[in-house]
């Protein structure tokens, strides 16, 4: 008697071994460097044959830009979009995003941290697409942080004569250095210390 042909894979099980690659991915990314991820290295890390991963990806490259995605998607669950739902837009959304940024860190939605900061440093002189994306990434919050400093120096929420550009730089700074200095030293104090440094520089007080 002849045998039924084994099914093909469903689309909805490749995107489910998509995602729970580039999940693993972006963990894995957060410790090891993005320039560490390979197609054998998530096959260990995920049971799943080298074969259906190259299938899924193709190259280290698409690989590691999918990942990027993955990680942005994450930073905006778990980051953007709660202060965006909880603040209205102006000082009090800037303090929300800060907040956001601050607990993703102390959660460790990433074991190594924040990804991005991760990431922008080790890719930080290495032209290429993957340097390209992990920019322009990094540009959009940076972009996100200014727009809300704008607003609410436009609606006078801060002091006549602050300068947008400048505060969300320096609150940009203050995050991002507080994830180094918890992930290096295993320090989650400093992200108490950053929280009343991010309220100082919006007007709240310690």
């Amino acid at each position: 008697m002849a045998t039924s042909p084994s099914p093909r894979p469903t689309r909805a099980a490749g995107d489910r071994n998509r995602a729970r690659i580039t999940g693993t991915a972006a963990e894995l990314a957060s410790i090891e460097g993005i320039d560490g991820l390979s197609i054998g290295r998530l096959a260990d890390a995920t049971g799943l044959a080298k074969s259906s991963i190259h299938a899924l990806f193709g190259s280290k490259e698409d690989l590691q830009l999918a990942t990027i995605d993955a990680a942005r998607d994450s930073f905006i669950a778990e980051v953007v979009a709660p202060a965006l739902a909880a603040a209205p837009p102006g000082r009090d959304r800037l303090l929300a995003l800060c907040e956001g940024f601050l607990s993703y860190v102390e959660r460790r939605v990433f074991p190594g941290g924040c990804f991005f900061v991760g990431a922008a440093a080790e890719l930080g002189s290495r032209p290429g697409r993957v340097h390209d994306e992990v920019a322009r990434v990094q540009r959009q919050w940076a972009d996100l942080l200014e727009r809300e400093a704008t607003t609410a120096v436009d609606s006078g929420e801060l002091p006549a004569g602050t300068d947008p550009q400048q505060l969300s730089f320096e609150l940009g700074v203050i995050l991002a250095g507080t994830n180094i200095v918890s992930v290096l030293h295993d320090d989650l104090g400093a992200v108490e210390r950053a929280r009343s440094a991010v309220r100082r520089a919006l007007g709240y007080g310690a």
